[in-house]
């Protein structure tokens, strides 16, 4: 076998053997497999698809491609992921609030794909704090804080990190088969016992309409399943940034606003809950997804989540008083703008895709694989849908490093918010449960 077959079978839209897809999955790992040929294996597979036996396929090996995870703990270890979407900071509120009702939560996370932030890089915003960490003390934290939230080591799917990598700069985010693989691989490599899947849908989502959600959601949850993993996901939707942040730092504000101010009548929070209730349902720990929501609540009211989240933060190479001084601690852009509108209304529409793409133009996303993100930037008191605007009411506020930038930040801002006669009304948060 060689790549270049593989390639022409691709390209023929021929089915892959199981053992044509573990030869390249190995090939991506090990490098025998060159920049170009994964591109464009990223991009045949893209373009026509895979069927469920080569998408199941592809996953395990991705995954055999590096280094199993067993764990011998006190209790469930369950994890969650995001398919991508904007102002989407939940990783960072439910891992700690998980860990605080006795759930163990090793979250392998990714960085910036796409017009999405990565959970990577904003927990990275915190001065000193490193997610890349050896296995052993990845083991070592979980066990000690409860959760800890890394990138994946070179030992684990090391053949997904290449193509995670590939996809980002060579427009092939957008696949069902791609995103099934690249989260699965990673998840049950993890040793993971229960799983939730947030599925997002919507004009920030790279998923745009509900039935490309439910197939991927759908994709998700058999082959998961099928894999010997409790799963089922949420399809939750992304007409709009589910926090009124963007950007690296600011998402982190307003991860802190809702654990130490008690910010729980928010759409993140209640999203947050809604996953991790179905997660501890899922897993045993809850008798159905509202008790569990509910033990979620009262972790975070007591403060147990904050701890964790501290305790976690100081473990990775954070300051050991974030949780008390975070305002002090996160990094702040030296130029400020109020984006305003030019005609009285209210917001009908938000195309969270461009608005995503100002924050990565800004410098707070890539666009190139060496691109060095500015934690600092980003948007943060986006408007939300309805919501009446005028000269003195901001569309939102612009983090830049020079007035050029916000300046071309401002203009992106008003291209991608409609304003009409009347209000829009913002669709459910959550619109249905798969699994």
């Amino acid at each position: 076998m060689d790549a270049q077959g593989i390639l022409a079978e691709l390209r023929a839209s021929r089915p892959l053997m199981r053992e044509q897809i573990q030869w390249f999955a190995k090939g991506l790992a090990d490098g025998s497999v060159s920049d170009a040929q994964a591109g464009a294996f990223a991009m045949a597979v893209c373009l026509n698809g895979m069927t469920e036996a080569e998408r199941v396929a592809l996953t395990a090996a991705m995954r055999d491609t590096g280094e199993t995870m067993h764990w011998h703990l006190d209790g469930p270890v369950l994890d969650k992921h995001s398919t991508g979407g904007v102002g989407d900071c939940v990783s960072l509120l439910l891992a700690p609030a998980l860990a605080a009702v006795g759930a163990y939560v090793p979250m392998i996370s990714g960085r910036g794909l796409g017009h999405s932030g990565g959970t990577l890089d904003k927990l990275e915003a915190i001065p000193g704090l490193s997610t890349q960490i050896s296995q052993e003390k990845f083991t070592a934290i979980v066990a000690e804080v409860g959760t800890a939230i890394v990138s994946a080591s070179d030992r684990m799917a090391p053949a997904d990190q290449r193509l995670y990598a590939v996809r980002d700069v060579t427009g092939t985010v957008k696949s069902t088969d791609l995103i099934t693989a690249s989260i699965l691989s990673k998840k049950l490599a993890a040793g993971l016992q229960g799983l939730v899947l947030d599925v997002k849908v919507g004009s920030g989502a790279f998923m745009k309409t509900m039935a490309e959600a439910e197939d991927l959601a759908e994709a998700l949850v058999a082959t998961a399943n099928g894999a010997g993993c409790a799963t089922a996901a949420l399809i939750t939707d992304m007409s709009e940034p589910l926090a009124p942040s963007m950007g690296n730092a600011l998402e982190v504000m307003e991860v802190m606003e809702v654990l130490t101010e008690g910010y729980s009548d928010t759409d993140l929070w209640e999203v947050t809950r809604e996953l991790g209730g179905t997660l501890l349902s899922l897993s045993g720990m809850a008798r159905d997804s509202e008790t569990g929501a509910d033990a979620l609540d009262a972790a975070l009211e007591s403060g147990a989540a904050a701890e964790v989240f501290g305790q976690m933060v100081a473990a990775m190479g954070g300051p050991s008083d974030f949780v008390e001084r975070w305002r002090d601690r996160l990094p702040a852009a030296p130029v400020v703008l109020d984006v305003v509108t030019a005609t009285p209304g209210h917001i009908t529409a938000i195309d969270g895709e461009a608005l995503g793409m100002a924050v990565v133009h800004l410098g707070g996303g890539r666009l190139t694989q060496q691109t060095k993100i500015n934690p600092s930037v980003g948007l943060a008191a986006i408007g939300r849908l309805g919501m009446p605007v005028d000269m003195s009411t901001p569309l939102a506020r612009i983090h830049a490093t020079s007035e050029a930038r916000a300046e071309a930040a401002a203009e992106a801002v008003r291209a991608a918010i409609s304003i009409g006669a009347e209000g829009a009304v913002a669709p459910p948060l959550i619109h249905k449960r798969v699994g």
